[in-house]
């Protein structure tokens, strides 16, 4: 990992400016304009999803006031006087929406992996990444460069378990991933229902209702429950606990062990329920 983390450094530091990698005067070439058909995206940037919105307010503000910032490039690998652009992405369309022509940029000589490394951190820097594009970016760090959990995490300067319960979000189904990466579920709302076997209905019901990520935990929590409860019954128990609801109406459980003892357990959503269960139970 040690070759890893100082092909970061070069990265980061060319890209920023921080200082200037020793024994590699190559490597940072004056910032240049070049035309702006002469750039392609960056095969690296895990960011897919560009707001509307912030790239006309975007593409205003360059009429105006043009690019001040360069846009870091490194020389194209297939295609001669041409460039990938290894971060300002978002600037280079807007640019073409602008109008403009030529764009300024900083020249950079990076690896795949330096340029995968620093568009995920610029990225997540500026909190531009939703979860999903997030975790595919340490995805690909994870299996196409080798970076375990704890590299991962110590390169972006987020806890490990941060990275761990982020990638982890890509093993929900399809839809509940399109709801993340659209933005009508948090990686808060998402993240409990992991493993879960309705999680497409249960993620529907949190959108539908604007639970907040502490209310779907609850709500995750009491689903599993039921689940594992009404798996361990057997069909005279469940014929009681339907019986004994009926009678109260009122949500019921009943666990057994096997030494035949057990509990109830009768839910109530309100004062006026919990008066009636008193008042049931203290009848002589």
């Amino acid at each position: 990992m040690s070759g890893k983390k100082k092909g970061l450094g070069r990265g980061l530091s060319a890209l920023f400016g921080d200082e200037k990698p020793k024994n590699q005067p190559q490597e940072i070439k004056q910032s240049n304009t070049v035309s702006i058909s002469d750039l392609s995206r960056n095969p690296y940037q895990p960011r897919q999803h560009f707001s509307e919105e912030k790239l006309e307010e975007l593409a205003n503000s360059i009429k105006k006031n043009g690019i001040i910032q360069p846009i870091a490039v490194r020389p194209s690998k297939s295609e001669k006087s041409k460039y990938e652009i290894i971060a300002g992405e978002r600037r280079w369309i807007a640019a073409q929406r602008a109008g403009l022509h030529e764009i300024p940029v900083t020249i950079l000589d990076l690896s795949d992996v330096e340029s995968l490394e620093v568009a995920i951190v610029e990225n997540i820097q500026r909190d531009d990444l939703n979860p999903v594009e997030e975790a595919r970016g340490y995805k690909r760090l994870n299996e196409e460069f080798k970076y375990d959990h704890e590299s991962i995490s110590k390169l972006m300067s987020k806890s490990r378990s941060h990275i761990s319960n982020t990638l982890r979000l890509l093993t929900l189904p399809k839809d509940v991933i399109a709801m993340l990466e659209e933005g009508s579920l948090t990686s808060g709302q998402a993240r409990p229902l992991i493993g879960l076997g309705n999680a497409s209905s249960v993620a529907e019901e949190i959108v539908a209702k604007n639970y907040s990520a502490r209310k779907v935990e609850y709500l995750v929590k009491t689903k599993k429950n039921i689940s594992s409860k009404v798996k361990s019954y057997d069909a005279n128990i469940l014929k009681a606990q339907e019986k004994i609801e009926k009678a109260l109406g009122l949500k019921v459980y009943i666990s057994t062990k096997k030494n035949n003892s057990g509990k109830i357990t009768i839910e109530y959503k309100d004062l006026e329920q919990f008066e009636l269960i008193s008042d049931l139970l203290t009848k002589h």
